[in-house]
Protein backbone atom coordinates (compact mmCIF):
# COMPACT_ATOMS: atom_id res chain seq x y z
CA UNK A 1 0.00 0.00 0.00
CA UNK A 2 1.47 3.34 -1.04
CA UNK A 3 1.50 6.52 1.02
CA UNK A 4 1.31 10.12 0.01
CA UNK A 5 3.26 13.04 1.48
CA UNK A 6 0.29 14.18 3.58
CA UNK A 7 -0.12 10.70 5.10
CA UNK A 8 3.55 10.65 6.04
CA UNK A 9 3.41 14.16 7.51
CA UNK A 10 0.36 13.22 9.59
CA UNK A 11 2.09 10.08 10.84
CA UNK A 12 5.14 12.07 11.98
CA UNK A 13 2.91 14.78 13.48
CA UNK A 14 1.30 12.22 15.80
CA UNK A 15 4.64 12.00 17.64
CA UNK A 16 5.75 15.59 17.06
CA UNK A 17 2.57 17.70 17.26
CA UNK A 18 4.38 21.05 17.51
CA UNK A 19 7.04 20.36 14.90
CA UNK A 20 7.63 22.18 11.67
CA UNK A 21 7.36 19.34 9.14
CA UNK A 22 7.96 19.40 5.42
CA UNK A 23 7.55 16.25 3.32
CA UNK A 24 8.17 15.85 -0.40
CA UNK A 25 7.69 12.88 -2.67
CA UNK A 26 5.02 11.77 -5.06
CA UNK A 27 5.73 8.17 -6.02
CA UNK A 28 4.21 6.68 -2.86
CA UNK A 29 7.39 5.01 -1.56
CA UNK A 30 10.30 7.50 -1.74
CA UNK A 31 10.20 10.70 0.30
CA UNK A 32 12.31 13.41 1.80
CA UNK A 33 11.33 15.12 5.03
CA UNK A 34 12.54 17.89 7.29
CA UNK A 35 11.41 17.82 10.91
CA UNK A 36 12.25 20.74 13.19
CA UNK A 37 11.21 20.22 16.79
CA UNK A 38 12.21 21.56 20.19
CA UNK A 39 12.44 18.01 21.56
CA UNK A 40 15.58 17.53 19.43
CA UNK A 41 17.54 20.20 21.33
CA UNK A 42 20.64 18.66 22.90
CA UNK A 43 20.16 15.30 21.15
CA UNK A 44 22.58 13.91 18.61
CA UNK A 45 21.46 13.83 15.00
CA UNK A 46 21.33 10.03 15.21
CA UNK A 47 18.98 10.16 18.20
CA UNK A 48 16.82 12.79 16.50
CA UNK A 49 16.44 10.61 13.44
CA UNK A 50 15.79 7.49 15.50
CA UNK A 51 12.89 9.32 17.15
CA UNK A 52 11.37 10.15 13.76
CA UNK A 53 11.85 6.61 12.46
CA UNK A 54 10.15 5.30 15.63
CA UNK A 55 7.20 7.57 14.79
CA UNK A 56 6.81 5.68 11.50
CA UNK A 57 5.63 2.66 13.49
CA UNK A 58 7.33 0.03 11.35
CA UNK A 59 6.20 1.34 7.98
CA UNK A 60 9.80 1.18 6.68
CA UNK A 61 10.51 -2.32 8.02
CA UNK A 62 11.06 -5.10 5.52
CA UNK A 63 11.20 -5.33 1.76
CA UNK A 64 7.43 -5.09 1.31
CA UNK A 65 6.95 -2.07 3.57
CA UNK A 66 4.85 0.98 2.68
CA UNK A 67 7.91 3.24 2.63
CA UNK A 68 11.07 2.32 0.80
CA UNK A 69 13.26 5.39 1.33
CA UNK A 70 13.19 8.51 3.45
CA UNK A 71 15.87 11.19 3.16
CA UNK A 72 15.53 12.75 6.60
CA UNK A 73 16.78 16.06 7.99
CA UNK A 74 16.16 16.82 11.65
CA UNK A 75 17.10 19.72 13.91
CA UNK A 76 16.00 21.87 16.82
CA UNK A 77 14.58 25.31 16.05
CA UNK A 78 17.10 28.14 15.78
Amino acid sequence: MAMNATDLENLIRESFPNAEISVQGDDGRHFSAMVIDESFRGKSRVNQQRAVYAALKGRMDGSSSELHALALTTKAPA
